[in-house]
């Protein structure tokens, strides 16, 4: 659809599509702002702001935001398209984990998790452990559960001020005291104090009793709905409403909730774009804490913007393997060296060697001299009988590695450890990541059927004869996640491993990707656009015949003539064909011959490509779309849910449907698409919905069509076979690891089929396992049966470590199969909550008209709250400078003298100012790095003093001050009348103030001490 489209669900007509809304209206309550853009349409709100559009929104603002502040970003529209696949996957992530929190069972109906029956106290409890667990996760840089535990803090913040009395309280700005404790609270009214007055409409004004309303802060009171039956209502209190919450009818009738522009689900519809404002400046608050406590570089890394594909490697490293090293080497070397001209474009490498019995250790480093340095490190040693460790080596290189990952493997062996397959497959289908296997064995050795030479290189020792089809886990593992297994020789694996430079490269898409096996002729075509470059084809197999054919009907023999088309190199196993430049527009294709399987793989350069989700509606306490997790089940319908991402903003392209294409690249269904973003905002992403009358019963792919704004044709296609199934796991919850505890994760088994036996394995990274199985058990037709895995978390266990829990259940009567992938994160038992103080104690203004003439100062004292102890410092903006003293500050005399002495040092310094450590003293300036506390005053449990010093022409300043467990305070300093220290915040929400006793014990204090 075109721009203009966007935020509306239309069908093929134009027209926009009421009837399945109103259908579904009967089944759908509402509660929360609404998950998604699919909710819109249940409610008939279209302009309604859900918590999808927020939270893409508030994340998006940030991103650009940080951008901007680094000088080699302009900010301009064109880095919206630059962000990357990468970044609208993690995004997504978010997303769906804040939509989660109205889908799961555990979640859903638990008032704590919406800020609901006035469960305030203990909302914002679990408020403050997500923000804890974000900053633990962040810091051990495990982004994805890092993404998780953020999407639930968005959800229970944002539904605050949708579910409570503030903004009719009249408060134009964020409640501080959600996350920052020190902020001031106001009280939430008692069991016994009634909140809401009788509404027998379906808008509510005016309903909330006066106290409910007041403005005067002393005299506050908070309340929120309560929703349905549980937790009862008490007489008096307020619901929050709607026409699907069974509390609306007790007293007091009516409700408060402002989650949508629709009085049939919101009484309070008319304040919704309020709440929703608000809900926005919060998100974006939470936001830029997080980037100014990790740093910029960690926050653009958390959402992935801007990353280049991950280097990932995994290599068998037994005596035979020489030639396979220096062949990794050598790739590795080579991209590292065409990544280098790129600033901020190297990437994460990641290597996972493996040699029977041994596994890893992984090495996970982001400087790529680092990463050379152990790729030199390899040695071939030992080893001889086949099979060895791989499928263990491929499930470390996946749970390390970051989504949308290219892993290769080098290895000449069969695996040893195939009960872990299912494990594997798993995890790339759940990161979306492709494996491809270079191998370096002929399976077919003991025959001489192929007429190929024998290798010459020192064969493994074997005490038996091994299977020929021993590699065929491999294949299907390389079929179904989209990459490749090649089978060649020593002496081409340097060639063929040019695959490596091919699939890593920035910006690559999938134009084709299928199989097929026999000797008949078989035909492929594969449509490239305009904003297609540099096509390259990749075949494995052994080809008779090849014939490639132009959109203006020119073709050309591969095998036997060079031509005006394409480049062809061949190897053992591999033909790389490069179509040649200028490559024209249009539907190319390849009609192949082989005695034997043949894959066919196309990849060409574009920033233009897509994401996709299965998803069903749900019919339980939230309208909306709820994602399906693992594979979608088969013959029943399902919604098709992309994204397309890297269009640039004045590009029009339209997408009118997605093909489901089975392993032979054959059609299966064809889905027609509508538009329906979550934002009317020039985005970069497209977001489509489609259909799907029902799933197919076999395993394919999807391919996306669409048309540019000239007309041409345009197709992408997601290289991963989707696996469709008759068997779900759902698993209940997501606990948090306490070290030296056990916790227990719960799920459903849900059979879509007959009557059956199912076997089911547990696996996870770290060995905290009570027991994996497999063991069996009977469900019922259409049934289902609950279980649990326990996991013991060792005392030992690192704070913000990840465990990857993988669940794979399997029908032992049916190929039916299905998978659940859950991140569990080790946080401390008793965490450090407190953030840092600024305490005020005096501010010097003599500020005259013309301020060049004069200058203002502050003076502070900085702690720790909690017990962690303070640990760095920072001067965030002010174009003054900071001055630090571990006990109170000289006389103002001295001071000035060591003031001047600084702006001496800076000038003489060519502009660059240098930290002073003195055995007293420390000075920061705007632009400085964090001052690491605990190497400039031990003892970081005491307190510091600090003075700021500038020009009148500057008349504000902030400071950061974190404390070792993480906390942040903002500390806003500011000239003039007030005389103040006051929380940033503050200024922006007028919610929180530091107390005139607090002022007045702070002035007490310093005096005492001077």
């Amino acid at each position: 659809m075109t721009s203009q489209h966007r935020g509306r669900f239309w069908d093929g007509s134009g027209k926009p599509v009421f009837t399945l809304a109103y259908v579904l209206l009967l089944a759908l309550p509402c509660m929360g702002f609404l998950p998604n853009f699919w909710s819109r349409v249940l409610t008939l709100s279209w302009n309604s702001h859900t918590h999808q559009h927020i939270t893409e929104q508030a994340i998006l603002n940030v991103t650009m935001e940080t951008l901007r502040g680094i000088k080699k970003y302009q900010g301009n529209a064109e880095e919206q398209t630059r962000l990357g696949r990468g970044f609208w996957r993690a995004v997504g992530e978010v997303v769906k984990s804040n939509a989660a929190m109205d889908f799961l069972n555990s979640t859903r109906s638990d008032p704590v998790y919406h800020f609901d029956s006035e469960r305030v106290d203990s909302a914002i409890g679990l408020l403050r452990q997500f923000w804890a667990q974000t900053l633990l996760s962040v810091r051990a840089k495990e982004y994805q559960s890092a993404r998780h535990s953020l999407g639930q803090l968005f959800h229970s913040l944002q539904d605050f001020y949708s579910h409570s009395n503030w903004v009719e309280m009249g408060q134009r700005f964020i409640y501080l005291h959600l996350l920052q404790p020190e902020e001031p609270a106001i009280p939430v009214a008692a069991e016994e104090t009634p909140t809401c007055m009788e509404c027998f409409s379906a808008t509510c004004r005016d309903n909330l009793l006066p106290r409910m309303t007041n403005t005067q802060r002393d005299t506050q009171l908070l309340t929120t709905g309560y929703f349905n039956t549980f937790p009862s209502k008490p007489h008096g209190k307020c619901s929050h409403g709607g026409i699907l919450d069974g509390s609306r009818y007790m007293g007091a009738k009516g409700g408060i909730n402002k989650d949508s522009t629709s009085p049939l689900f919101s009484p309070h519809h008319y304040l919704h774009m309020e709440a929703s404002r608000l809900a926005m400046e919060a998100t974006l608050s939470v936001l830029r804490d997080i980037r100014d406590t990790v740093g910029r570089k960690t926050f653009l890394r958390l959402f992935s913007v801007k990353q280049v594909p991950a280097l990932v490697f995994v290599i068998d490293t037994t005596g035979s393997m020489f030639e396979e090293i220096t062949a990794a080497r050598y790739r590795a070397h080579s991209i590292i060296q065409s990544r280098a001209g790129s600033p901020g474009q190297l990437g994460t490498f990641l290597l996972v060697p493996f040699h029977d019995p041994e596994i890893g250790p992984v090495y996970e480093t982001d400087d790529p001299n680092q990463f050379m340095q152990h790729m030199e490190n390899l040695m071939a040693l030992g080893g001889g009988d086949e099979p060895e460790m791989c499928l263990s080596a491929v499930q470390l290189a996946l749970t390390h590695s970051p989504p949308l990952s290219e892993i290769f493997v080098f290895t000449d062996a069969s695996p040893k450890d195939a009960h872990l397959f299912d494990v594997v497959k798993a995890l790339a289908l759940e990161k979306q990541s492709k494996v491809t296997f270079l191998l370096t064995e002929d399976p077919n050795y003991t025959s001489e059927s192929r007429g190929r030479k024998r290798r010459k290189k020192r064969r493994r020792r074997r005490r038996e004869l091994l299977s020929p089809d021993r590699f065929s886990l491999y294949s299907s593992l390389s079929s179904l996640s989209g990459g490749m297994t090649i089978f060649t020789t020593n002496s081409d694996i340097r060639s063929v491993s040019a695959i490596v430079e091919d699939n890593t490269a920035v910006d690559k898409v999938t134009l084709l990707h299928v199989e097929s096996a026999g000797e008949l002729m078989s035909s492929h075509s594969f449509r490239v656009d305009g904003s297609v470059k540099d096509v390259t084809l990749h075949v494995t197999g052994l080809l008779t015949e090849c014939v490639l054919t132009s959109p203006s009907d020119q073709s050309q023999s591969l095998l036997s003539q060079q031509g005006p088309l394409a480049e062809l190199e061949r190897f053992e196993g591999l033909y790389r064909i490069s179509l040649l430049s200028p490559t024209q527009p249009g539907q190319w294709t390849l009609r192949a011959k082989s005695d034997g399987h043949l894959a066919f793989h196309v990849i060409g350069d574009s920033s233009v490509d897509f994401l996709y989700y299965f998803a069903t509606v749900t019919n339980e306490t939230h309208p909306g779309l709820a994602r399906v997790e693992g594979s979608p089940v088969a013959g029943v319908p399902a919604f098709l849910v992309l994204a397309v991402t890297g269009l640039a903003p004045d590009e029009e392209a339209s997408f009118s449907h997605v093909t489901l294409l089975g392993a032979d690249g054959e059609s299966l269904q064809q889905v027609k698409l509508n538009s329906s973003s979550s934002s009317s905002s020039s985005y970069s992403v497209e977001e489509l919905v489609g259909r799907v009358d029902s799933v197919p019963v076999s395993p394919f792919c999807v391919r996306l069509t669409g048309r540019d704004r000239r007309g041409n044709k345009l197709e992408r296609v997601s290289a991963e076979m989707v696996q469709p199934t008759r068997v779900q796991i759902q698993v209940l919850s997501v606990p948090r690891l306490v070290p030296g505890h056990s916790t227990m994760v719960a799920f459903d088994i849900l059979n879509h089929g007959p009557a059956r036996l199912f076997s089911l394995t547990a696996d996870d990274d770290c060995g905290y396992l009570h027991k994996r199985g497999p063991h069996r058990f009977h469900v019922a037709e259409q049934g289902s049966v609950r279980d649990q895995v326990d996991l013991l978390t060792p005392a030992t266990a690192r704070s913000g470590a990840t465990v990857t829990l993988t669940l794979t259940v399997r029908a032992l009567d049916s190929p039916d199969s299905n998978y659940a992938v859950t991140y569990l994160t080790v946080i401390p038992p008793d965490p450090d909550t407190s953030p840092p103080s600024c305490s005020a104690a005096r501010v010097q203004s003599t500020c005259p008209s013309v301020c060049n003439e004069s200058s203002w100062s502050a003076s502070l004292v900085v702690s720790d709250r909690g017990r962690s102890g303070l640990a760095a410092l920072q001067l965030q903006s002010g174009e003054g400078i900071l001055t630090l003293f571990h006990s109170p500050p000289p006389t103002e005399d001295s001071l000035a003298e060591d003031q001047q002495q600084a702006h001496r040092d800076k000038a003489t310094s060519g502009g660059h100012h240098h930290h002073h450590h003195h055995h007293h003293k420390a000075r920061l300036e705007n632009g400085d790095p964090p001052l690491n506390i605990s190497e400039w005053a031990p003892g970081s449990s005491q307190p510091l003093w600090a003075k700021y010093t500038s020009s009148c022409c500057s008349a504000q300043a902030e400071l950061l001050v974190w404390d070792a467990a993480g906390n942040m305070k903002r500390c806003h300093l500011t000239s003039g009348q007030q005389r103040r220290i006051r929380d940033k915040s503050t200024e922006t929400s007028g919610a929180g103030r530091i107390t005139l006793t607090a002022m007045v014990f702070s002035l007490l204090l310093w005096s005492f001490l001077l």
